[in-house]
């Protein structure tokens, strides 16, 4: 078992070596400040460049930085997941690497948390995004909000403070698909906000691109909702319902009026729209069974390949 310490800093890395070695000396520069007992959790994403290596150059240097490294690149959440299954803090903080989380606002989620709040997010109310990343942003948070009936903060991100005892019942969660914004949500607890101020990147770009951000946004919908299998139902009702309709329609003008419904192309365009719609049915049901299909493999959500520290 883990030793525990007091605080925990987990950061998942993917595609920044050249921003190491700033993030390591800026989060020991602001938690030094709170305490001497704490551990800073580096977990490579097996990215394409030498992250890695300067991971080890680091936990070398500084025995409270532990270096973990994927087998494969998993994806952020999961990578997450990796850093706070090997942490043992009694307050977990999780943060990108990119450094628009700043180390610095740490000490504000920390003294949250300590007024009694489980899980303390931070809020970043001047976005340093472009305007289309923001766009993006807000429809998918919009459309999950909707479609997982809950309410989701565009503002939140992957900058949280966690007491240990949500921590552990988070991992206790075995969905194989993870969204961490909605795992807070589902395991309750006592919750709180606390703005602060959000940093340009420091160096590159994101490697969210907009294909990554429309599978996590389909995965956290599947995982975390049922609404889109309710949705196709209410709209079979609702095409049922207009048929009769027209049906009945029809009935009326060939008894009481000269007008007779003729031609194969109207038909055709009919068996043509409900083929569609049954399809796109289905395709949502299938997706539904593959999710069960991953869920019931019970494959491990991630796999470490080496760790330092």
């Amino acid at each position: 078992m883990n030793q525990q310490v007091e605080i925990s800093i987990v950061s998942p890395v993917y595609k920044a070596e050249t921003i190491i070695n700033n993030l390591v000396e800026r989060i020991v520069g602001a938690v030094s400040k709170i305490t001497d007992n704490y551990e800073i959790i580096l977990v490579e994403d097996c990215g394409p460049d030498n992250s890695w290596e300067v991971i080890q150059e680091n936990c070398v240097k500084n025995s409270k930085i532990k270096g973990v490294k994927l087998s494969r690149n998993y994806g952020q959440q999961h990578a997450i997941q990796a850093g706070l299954d090997v942490s043992s803090g009694q307050y977990v903080i999780t943060m990108d690497c990119d450094l628009q989380d700043q180390p610095e606002e740490i000490e504000k989620l920390l003294s949250k948390s300590k007024e009694g709040f489980e899980i303390v997010v931070a809020s970043r109310k001047n976005r340093q995004d472009d305007f289309f990343k923001k766009f993006l942003s807000s429809i998918f948070y919009a459309t999950l909000s909707y479609l997982t009936e809950t309410k989701q903060d565009s503002s939140v991100a992957n900058f949280v403070c966690y007491q240990r005892k949500a921590v552990e019942s988070m991992a206790m969660v075995k969905d194989h698909n993870r969204y961490y914004p909605m795992l807070q949500q589902l395991v309750g607890f006592n919750y709180a906000k606390v703005d602060i101020e959000h940093a340009e990147r420091e160096d590159g770009s994101s490697s969210y691109s907009f294909g990554k951000r429309l599978r996590l946004a389909m995965d956290t919908i599947l995982t975390f909702s049922d609404k889109p299998l309710r949705l196709t139902v209410k709209f079979g009702v609702l095409l049922s319902f207009l048929s009769i309709c027209v049906a009945v329609i029809m009935v009326v003008l060939y008894i009481f009026s000269d007008v007779v419904a003729e031609g194969w192309a109207s038909l055709a365009l009919l068996i043509s729209f409900f083929s569609g719609i049954i399809i796109s049915v289905l395709g949502v049901v299938g997706l539904y069974v593959g999710r069960t299909f991953e869920n019931v493999k019970q494959r491990p959500t991630y796999i470490v390949h080496k760790t330092i520290n």
